[in-house]
């Protein structure tokens, strides 16, 4: 691993970003419109109970949590994009660049924009609603690194379609997430969901990290043992993901697009 050539795959989506006024906006603008939305809802809860500034943080923690997922899931995916668009990979390729730092360098700017994200909704979230996300004390690292690991398996999934089929299946870079968003109970408990629905519920590592969330908030604790699920399917999903990336890759480099050794 070299993390010189990391560095210069981590400057070279920077460089776009800085030049895109698109995706800067896109980095500031949905989370900021969320938060207005679901903020704004939060509000109306408020006159029909007096309890309900416990759904107004749950609905506005609920959003920001969420948007790293999303947010690091993006990033790997319009990566993959970018270099098809671009017609890139060859150019990538016949340099010393290997297909592990790659990965990396997508993985850092996915993981670094996440966090950007993450602090500038946790402010509009302050100042909009006096909502503080960091009530989860230190508990906040630990949701943060299982829902970015959940963002890295379903871009690296998402980037394999899309190596493997073209671009005529990117519509799954922004909609693929949000199928997997009512099975994670972001909003509400696991339980009201279908019988049917909590079964694929469990599968799903990013309903643990909900579920604790709220179970933290209502009675002050946390059951280890289900974040160490959400961690174990997280780790168990990334092998399969990187796996099926990494065979995406090798029917690019047989089609005769690149070569790389």
């Amino acid at each position: 691993m070299n993390w010189n050539r990391v560095y210069a795959i981590f400057l070279r989506h920077l460089y776009f970003l800085r030049r895109s006024y698109d995706r800067i906006s896109d980095t500031f603008y949905w989370i900021t419109l969320d938060l207005v939305i679901w903020g704004i809802t939060g509000i109306y809860f408020q006159r029909f109970s007096p309890d309900a500034q416990y759904v107004v943080f749950m609905i506005i923690s609920g959003v920001l949590l969420w948007n790293i997922t999303w947010r690091a899931q993006i990033e790997i995916s319009l990566g993959t994009i970018e270099e098809l668009y671009n017609k890139n990979l060859v150019n990538l390729f016949v340099s010393p660049l290997t297909f592990r730092e790659w990965v990396t360098g997508l993985v850092i700017m996915g993981a670094g924009k996440a966090i950007i994200s993450f602090l500038f909704g946790t402010i509009i979230a302050f100042f909009f609603y006096h909502v503080g996300i960091f009530q989860y004390s230190y508990h906040l690292p630990v949701l943060f690194v299982l829902l970015i690991m959940s963002g890295w398996w379903i871009g690296f999934l998402i980037a394999s379609f899309i190596l493997r089929y073209g671009t005529r299946v990117q519509t799954l870079a922004w909609s693929f997430t949000w199928l997997l968003s009512p099975f994670s109970a972001i909003y509400y408990p696991l339980e009201i969901l279908p019988k049917w629905a909590q079964t694929i519920s469990y599968f799903i590592p990013m309903s643990y990290v909900f579920e604790e969330g709220r179970n933290l908030l209502y009675n002050g604790a946390v059951d280890y043992n289900k974040l160490l699920i959400s961690f174990g399917l997280n780790i168990l999903y990334l092998v399969l993901t990187l796996w099926l990336f990494r065979s995406s890759f090798k029917s690019v480099l047989d089609k005769g697009l690149v070569k790389v050794y």
